[in-house]
């Protein structure tokens, strides 16, 4: 099993956390892992994105151009990433700021409402692991308690005691993942 997942947004979204969660839960699963960031220099309110793989085989380049999953967080990043997922792969992306959905019928398309989840649930920090929820209930391809252990090396240990409401908010985008379909326009007549 090799995925390999473009994740991108602004600077600010948790683009880069997201993507170090997964990798440190893929290394606490024993996975070849891979990740592989990329900002301006701007960084908050930039664009962000990374690369991350996580394979059983050993990964021969990070560097890719096509993706088995993208999860794209603003209207630039879905301009620049969509095309870029592979045919049969699949688009998770959050409608906040989106402008123009994505218009691809040879790919699984999902939404998830992060921003307005994690308003409702008090902190839009979270923001990030609730679409990190979403993806793992399209693609469970690691452990809950890994993403968990991922938090706990990713996270400076005085911000430890925020771990139960980021599990939550993982918890709360696996219930609130949809497919997005795309709707045929009607011909002319």
């Amino acid at each position: 099993m090799t995925e390999e997942i473009i994740i991108a947004g602004f600077g600010g979204q948790g683009v880069l956390s997201m993507g170090k969660i997964l990798a440190y839960s893929g290394i606490m699963q024993d996975e070849e892992v891979s990740w592989m960031p990329s900002y301006g220099p701007e960084m908050r309110g930039g664009t962000a994105n990374v690369t991350v793989i996580l394979s059983d085989e050993r990964i021969s380049s990070p560097y890719l151009k096509m993706y088995d999953t993208a999860i794209i967080l603003n209207q630039q990043s879905m301009d620049k990433f969509e095309e870029t997922v592979k045919p049969g792969g699949t688009l998770l992306y959050d409608p906040n700021g989106i402008s123009q959905h994505p218009t691809r019928t040879d790919i699984k398309i999902y939404q998830i409402e992060g921003a307005k989840l994690a308003a409702e649930m008090g902190n839009k920090k979270i923001f990030n692991m609730v679409v990190l929820g979403a993806f793992l209930k399209i693609k469970p391809i690691v452990k809950l308690e890994n993403v968990i252990e991922g938090l706990k090396k990713s996270l400076s240990e005085r911000y430890h005691y925020l771990i139960p409401l980021n599990k939550e908010a993982i918890i709360e985008g696996m219930g609130n993942v949809s497919p997005y379909t795309i709707e045929e326009q009607a011909l002319p007549n």
